[in-house]
């Protein structure tokens, strides 16, 4: 992920923040009104010095022997974590994928509201996903100028995906959630956030098959 975070929040963190707050949340539905750092992490298989640290960074308080409010911490990682506001994103290729994400209805519970997708299949164009119309890419520019939009979510096919993401910078889009397989050659304030499913397929494949000839090879 490039440019600068507030705080210089490390990227392992901003990752585990929202683990702690899944958690926090069914905890405060169970009537949980206090929560140490140590159970969180144990809940969450990590290091409880690890938790404070995390935490930290969102400005929340514990109390000895108390630890956290569950409603002052959820309030505090959300608020930190941006939830509380709205972004607007655009989606370029609505194939599977793209339509999977369009259906996901939960991407708003973190601020995240896909309010357009743009393809050039004249059979995907003028549907819609999850509420969501499918526009033709060449009305990707005028709309993002108009309606200032700065995030873009690519998942087209890797061998247009580059040309789509300078499109989107030529757009005024400043971060781009790359869902495909591609390093993208972008100018450095641009924003990437790379997510390869692909690369996590290989590793899980990986560790199944380092077990399955462990489990073989006693």
């Amino acid at each position: 992920m490039q440019g600068n975070i507030k705080k210089t929040v490390p990227e392992p963190t901003l990752k585990r923040l929202p683990a702690y707050l899944h958690y926090l949340q069914k905890a405060r539905e169970e009537g949980v009104l206090n929560i140490s750092a140590p159970a969180i992490s144990k809940v969450l298989n990590c290091d409880p010095t690890q938790v404070v640290k995390d935490i930290s960074f969102t400005g929340a308080k514990g109390k000895p022997r108390l630890g956290y409010n569950t409603y002052e911490l959820i309030h505090a990682i959300e608020s930190f974590l941006g939830f509380h506001r709205t972004s607007e994103a655009f989606l370029v290729g609505a194939g599977n994928l793209g339509s999977a994400l369009m259906s996901y209805q939960y991407l708003k519970s973190f601020g995240l509201k896909i309010v357009a997708a743009f393809d050039i299949d004249p059979e995907k164009i003028g549907q819609q996903k999850g509420k969501i119309n499918v526009l033709h890419i060449d009305k990707l520019q005028d709309l993002a100028v108009r309606l200032k939009i700065q995030i873009g979510i690519l998942t087209t096919p890797v061998e247009v995906a580059q040309e789509v993401a300078d499109k989107m910078v030529k757009c005024g889009i400043k971060a781009i959630w790359n869902l495909t397989p591609l390093n993208l050659s972008l100018p450095e304030h641009i924003i990437i956030q790379n997510t390869s499913m692909y690369s996590n397929v290989v590793v899980l494949l990986k560790k199944l098959h380092d077990l399955e000839k462990h489990n073989n090879n006693p």
